[in-house]
């Protein structure tokens, strides 16, 4: 059974230019998994919020009226090929969606 938190759509994630410095704030699509938060990123590595935290990996988010500060990183799909297939399956479970490179956010 989902939580309420687990049942909203969204995540607001916070992250740090990696040019600028400024904070960046995008809304996405999410999933929890074992107190962790995982989002996809259709664009890979390419995405401007996935690039600031390979540089900088403290992040914040907010989930519903839960705000969190942490860490983020990109989940090997290689190195973590059970995680990733969990994920995956929430992901399309969730959104009937699932494509892209996987962010793991850990709240501290």
């Amino acid at each position: 059974m989902q939580t309420a938190e687990e049942e909203l759509p969204y995540l607001y994630l916070t992250t740090r230019g990696r040019k600028s410095g400024r904070p960046h704030e995008i809304e996405i699509w999410f999933v929890a998994h074992e107190g962790r938060y995982y989002l996809v990123s259709e664009k890979r590595q390419y995405s401007d919020w996935v690039q600031n935290i390979l540089q900088n990996a403290a992040v914040s988010f907010r989930v519903g009226e839960t705000a969190y500060n942490g860490t983020g990183r990109v989940v090997s799909s290689d190195a973590e090929p059970e995680l990733t297939a969990d994920v995956s399956q929430l992901m399309e479970d969730k959104y009937q969606w699932s494509s892209g490179l996987i962010v793991e956010l850990n709240p501290a």
